[in-house]
């Protein structure tokens, strides 16, 4: 399946400014006053890569870039159910 080149530049333009968001968010993750901000700035990096993977695929016309798109966002998941579950003190929430 074949989209129209101004549409395809298009959706690399966006994942090219969501690639430069993820510069800012990495700052974040790395200077975070809490340890809270570092956790949800992870987490918020892994959901960007998804949707820049998810992009690129339409973009670039390579549909298995959805594949590698699903199993991060799955990857991504766990690791924040896992991150969750070792700041979680016994009876409080973080």
């Amino acid at each position: 399946m074949m989209i129209a080149e101004p549409i395809q530049a298009a959706f690399l333009v966006v994942a090219g400014v969501f690639i430069l968001l993820a510069v800012v968010m990495f700052y974040r993750a790395a200077a975070g006053p809490t340890l809270q901000d570092r956790v949800l700035a992870v987490n918020v990096l892994g959901t960007n890569t998804v949707v820049v993977l998810a992009l690129l695929s339409v973009g670039l016309d390579v549909p298995a870039l959805l594949d590698v798109a699903l199993v991060y966002a799955l990857l991504n998941f766990l690791m924040a159910i896992a991150i969750s579950k070792f700041t979680v003190d016994r009876g409080g929430v973080l």
